[in-house]
């Protein structure tokens, strides 16, 4: 049996090609892994994109089978990613153990949403729908190894509008109060979004937040290795608090002795 069912949740753009180092280092930890594509990303390009049907591919992805029902069950997201599964967590909080939120540290609102929307459509209006300033981005920010992983799975030109309007409509905040589930904030230390991620800290009954030195918003990207220590940390958590839960009551079974 594995030691835990993780799910990748991708962000904005991108599809579950990004995560192949995390799949790869997590196998070889005996972790069940998988990686998702959200409506309008990767295998479903040209799906209409909804916050609905995003939890529903995440809900099947993370309860795939009675056979890995007694192993924790983590899900991560990152940047869209992040801020959907933060809205799973408050939805479905009996469906995981715990949650990976990366590079979602500001509160998808006002005018910083407002500023991101115009920039995604002044992109769309572009002959080739943004796909080369995409790829230029890619090579400059990430290695080699990294933005080939990030267009692998195709890249979502026609998916920002709706998918930013729909995150808009989400309040990670009053999410986070209402989650069960322990939260591992985890952002690069160059992230641009990261003007509330004490805000969201705060906002959660459980939570710790982890700056990877050296990574910007794209962290699983830039420093992977980092990114998948602070997820397999996690891990080890959640296997911690489990054994817990299960230890007998010492106490009980002396008495019951007596």
């Amino acid at each position: 049996m594995p030691r835990a069912r993780i799910v990748l949740v991708h962000g904005i753009r991108t599809s579950a090609t990004m995560w192949r180092r995390q799949l790869e280092a997590f196998a070889a930890h005996d972790v069940d892994a998988v990686a998702i594509d959200l409506p309008g990303h990767g295998s479903r390009l040209g799906d209409e994109f909804s916050i609905d049907e995003a939890m529903s591919i995440i809900d099947a992805a993370l309860n795939p089978s009675r056979a890995i029902a007694d192993v924790p069950r983590l899900l991560v997201g990152l940047s869209l990613g992040g801020y959907l599964a933060i809205e799973f967590a408050a939805r479905h909080p009996d469906r995981l153990d715990g949650l990976v939120a990366a590079a979602c540290g500001t509160i998808p609102r006002g005018s910083a949403l407002a500023a991101y929307q115009s920039i995604a459509a002044s992109i769309a209006r572009l002959p080739d729908g943004g796909r080369g300033l995409n790829d230029a981005m890619a090579a400059l920010f990430l290695s080699r190894e990294s933005a080939r992983d990030v267009v692998a799975g195709g890249v979502a030109l026609d998916v920002m509008g709706p998918a930013l309007a729909a995150v808009g409509r989400l309040d990670p905040r009053a999410a986070l109060a209402r989650a069960r589930v322990p939260v591992w904030f985890v952002n690069g230390r160059y992230d641009h979004f990261r003007f509330q991620e004490r805000t969201l800290l705060r906002a959660a009954r459980d939570s710790r937040l982890v700056i990877v030195p050296g990574a910007t918003h794209l962290v699983s990207l830039t420093r992977p290795v980092d990114f998948t220590a602070v997820v397999l940390g996690a891990v080890a958590e959640l296997d911690r608090r489990a054994a817990v839960r299960r230890r007998p009551d010492v106490r009980r079974i002396g008495a019951a002795r007596a």
